[in-house]
């Protein structure tokens, strides 16, 4: 069960809540969100997305952008080099599209995840050595990537770097450290030390998005005010996706371009995101960030986990419906096998943490040789969700072992692999996320000493549910479920706004859904009248604590409408639009 935490940060709510025009408890909201000033909340609510940063402010800007004018103006051949998940596949449609929009002759790799493996390699470079390549231009990846730019340089293949991920660094002396830059042309990327970028919580889509603004910029007025802004428009639709997918926190200038990108992708003029929503069944005007987090992100995700990410490109390069149509079935159907992937692989997981005694590890390493090493990140994800501990699940590859990582809040994934680096033939990742490859000998060495380094503690595992305020249900309106939408879109950084109200009383309940796998209940309020709440959760859990809080009729008592229990629900606000009439609508997600 959960830590309920009341996020109280102080603040005179009455009178900002004048002061911009809102409630006090969307000020209250806003400021449990960070935002400390007035000026903050105003930007917050103005949905500028031209508010952000100027690209130029990258450090690098200035060397990349005529590095790649150049090519452009003197006819080089340019290579995109991405990376096979969804952030990888935007940053390279971006910077694709937005090369050829500007003259240039280019194309783009995709390592291929199980041959290639992330990032560049050998593999990439003698080919575009052997193709001819003048320059290349990395995206989502490069940063650690020192050796394979060097032999670029070999080659004569001058190398710009765009990217977000860490910085890889040496120790000196045991605490200072010195960045391990790579010997490219231009590295642009905001985690760099001295980068002076004020927001370096970007993703590799955005920095891409960055790097064509500012080739725009400078190509105006041979490139028309007209087909600038439509380019822009449509690369701004990539770099929202992205940025969702990546799960990057939808602070700062990541909200206003997922906001944006959004509302611009409701009426896409990419022929492949229309097609890939419709066969979805996603009504573009209802096109929300769990959308592109867990539909349509999925299915570019299958494409670079069971075959190539190409074939996403494919679909995004499409211009004939029938062609778009086909690419996206394919996605879809990719996507379903997944899945069906995934559940498999989280029992093999479970199987294997009862067979080898893991519970007292703080940190999960389940390794699974027969699971298709594609899907291990999501396998490590689901894990994670389930006993809230760090885990790393490794499968069997082609050369030795390789793993995916899913961390919790208070763990920095990729400095504890950092820690011990000597195990790895290769690892990148972030703070929440991370991969490796090692030798199959070392796996047990690699289990004892990240747990050994851990210094998580107990309390860290237990999941903690922050609410906004404690708020009856009876406070709660359609006007108000409309002001909450101004905080969108929801994710990381910025979730939905979340109450709790403590003893309401279940009378009854109906299961719904073809599956019966979700709730609606009938609850009666302390200070008196009735609502409704909806519940998607674990509903066999729910199941479970009535049972253990109320006994063993409790679940039939319900369902037959004979329940008189007192339950504390956190809970969310939202609208139910059905045949055009708008009501409040209540979701329960924890309960105790």
């Amino acid at each position: 069960m959960e830590q309920w935490i009341e996020i109280r940060k102080g603040g005179d709510f009455e009178s900002l809540g004048r002061e911009l025009g809102i409630s006090p408890l969307l000020a209250r909201i806003l400021r449990n969100r960070d935002l400390t000033t007035k000026e903050e909340m105003e930007h917050f609510l103005q949905d500028d997305w031209s508010n952000c940063p100027s690209p130029w402010l990258l450090k690098d800007m200035e060397k990349a952008v005529p590095g790649i004018l150049a090519a452009i103006d003197n006819g080089t051949f340019i290579r995109v080099i991405g990376d096979y998940d969804v952030d990888g596949i935007c940053s390279s449609y971006i910077l694709t599209k937005g090369i050829k929009t500007l003259g240039g002759k280019v194309d783009t790799a995709i390592p291929h995840r199980i041959y290639d493996g992330y990032g560049l390699n050998d593999h990439l470079i003698e080919q575009a050595h052997q193709d001819g390549v003048g320059l290349i231009v990395t995206c989502d990846n490069g940063i650690s990537a020192a050796p394979q730019i060097a032999l670029a340089a070999e080659y004569g293949i001058p190398v710009i770097v765009t990217d977000h991920h860490e910085v890889p660094f040496r120790k000196i002396e045991g605490e200072k450290k010195e960045e391990l830059l790579p010997p490219a042309l231009a590295v642009v990327n905001p985690k760099q030390e001295q980068d002076t970028y004020p927001f370096s919580g970007i993703c590799g889509g955005v920095v891409a998005f960055k790097v064509i603004q500012a080739l725009v910029e400078r190509k105006i007025p041979a490139l028309s005010q007209e087909k600038a802004r439509e380019l822009i428009d449509e690369l701004l639709e990539f770099a929202a996706f992205a940025t969702v997918c990546d799960v990057m926190e939808l602070r700062q200038e990541n909200r206003l371009i997922v906001k944006a990108g959004i509302e611009k992708m409701r009426n896409s003029k990419n022929l492949g995101l229309r097609c890939l929503m419709e066969v979805n069944g996603i009504l573009p005007e209802k096109l929300s960030s769990y959308h592109l987090g867990f539909v349509m992100g999925p299915c570019f995700n299958a494409t670079g986990r069971l075959d190539s990410a190409l074939r996403t490109l494919e679909l995004l390069w499409a211009t004939q419906k029938e062609e778009g149509m086909r690419l996206a079935e394919e996605l879809k159907e990719l996507n379903d096998t997944r899945k069906t992937l995934t559940l498999e692989g989280v029992e093999a997981a479970m199987q294997y943490m009862q067979e080898h005694g893991l519970e007292q590890d703080k940190v999960l390493v389940i390794y699974l040789p027969q699971v298709h090493e594609s899907i291990a990140g999501i396998i490590a994800g689901r894990i994670k969700e389930k006993y809230h501990h760090p885990v790393f699940v490794l499968t069997k590859s082609q050369e030795g072992v390789k793993g995916s990582g899913r961390s919790i809040e208070g763990y920095h994934m990729q400095q504890g692999l950092m820690e011990i680096g000597e195990l790895f033939t290769k690892f990148g990742g972030h703070a929440m996320a991370a991969g490796l490859s090692l030798e199959e000998e070392n796996i047990e060495i690699f289990r004892k000493k990240i747990n050994a380094n851990c210094a998580l503690t107990e309390r860290d595992f237990v999941p903690k549910l922050r609410l906004d305020a404690g708020l009856p249900l009876a406070y709660g309106s359609l006007a108000l479920a409309k002001e909450l939408q101004r905080l969108e879109p929801f994710g990381i950084g910025n979730p939905k706004p979340l109450f709790a109200q403590k003893k309401v009383i279940f009378r009854s309940g109906r299961k719904l859904g073809a599956k019966q796998n979700f709730a609606k209940y009938t609850v009666e309020l302390p200070e008196g009248g009735r609502e409704e709440l909806v519940f998607f959760g674990d509903l066999e859990g729910f199941h479970e604590f009535l049972l253990q809080s109320f006994g063993s009729e409790a679940v039939d008592f319900l369902y037959t409408g004979r329940a008189s229990y007192p339950i504390n629900v956190a809970y969310q606000i939202g609208i139910n639009s059905f045949r055009g009439e708008e009501k409040k609508e209540y979701t329960m997600v924890s309960f105790c």
